[in-house]
């Protein structure tokens, strides 16, 4: 027995969870996650322009930069246009559920796979985006390594304005309906990595990515 089994048993027991009960008890849990009363939000236009314009003025206040296209297919020129206007490699590692785009056309060599230390430059999609914060929310898969936004020193996102939800618990709700079962792991990125541990001075890339950059599409 692995340590983890280990002690999700004792949890198991602790909690009398058996496999007669466990049914009642994930339905019971659904239901209180469905019917759950929230707390005060802010006031939010749910209109998607409205939508994208509070999600790219928050995204910016959060030291992110943003593009807005029109078509999917334009996504691959605008990360080209950012790369050479920051004087970043033409190379890129993408997650592999954007391995059809027309990198090559853009002028970029772009790898779908999971990052790797020497990687410089990660290219997502996201699961969706939260307007309130200017928060991307990911979702770990086999098509959506979580690497590719963590170990590269600059995150470029793709980011569906269709995906663009006014909270948080709108996106979890939605996550809880769209996948089922929750991923390994679930990464809410509100700009670059900071820090102000020093002397409360704020340093960008202390823990991931110095850079983010949007490329929020519009249809």
């Amino acid at each position: 027995m692995s340590s983890r089994d280990d002690i999700l048993g004792r949890v198991r027991a602790g909690l009398q969870r058996n496999a007669s009960n466990a049914t009642i008890a994930r339905d019971e849990m659904l239901a209180a996650l469905t019917n759950c009363s929230q707390g005060p939000k802010p006031g939010i236009d749910a209109e998607p322009k409205a939508l994208l314009e509070r999600f790219r003025l928050k995204s910016e206040l959060q030291s992110s930069t943003v593009d807005i296209v029109a078509h999917e297919s334009d996504a691959p020129a605008a990360v080209a246009r950012y790369l050479a206007a920051m004087n970043l490699p033409k190379s890129a590692v993408a997650q592999p559920a954007l391995a059809a785009l027309d990198w090559a056309g853009a002028g970029l060599t772009v790898e779908a796979r999971g990052a790797r230390d020497a990687d410089l430059v990660g290219i997502t999609g996201c699961f969706c985006a939260v307007a309130e914060t200017g928060t991307l929310m990911m979702c770990s898969s086999p098509d959506t390594p979580a690497a590719v936004s963590l170990l590269p020193e600059t995150h470029v996102a793709i980011v569906r304005a269709s995906r663009i939800l006014p909270y948080m618990e709108d996106a979890w709700a939605l996550a809880r309906k769209e996948l089922g079962t929750l991923p390994r792991a679930v990464n809410f990125i509100s700009g670059p990595s900071r820090t102000g541990d020093i002397e409360q001075t704020i340093v960008l890339g202390a823990h991931g990515p110095y850079r983010v950059h949007l490329v929020i599409v519009a249809d």
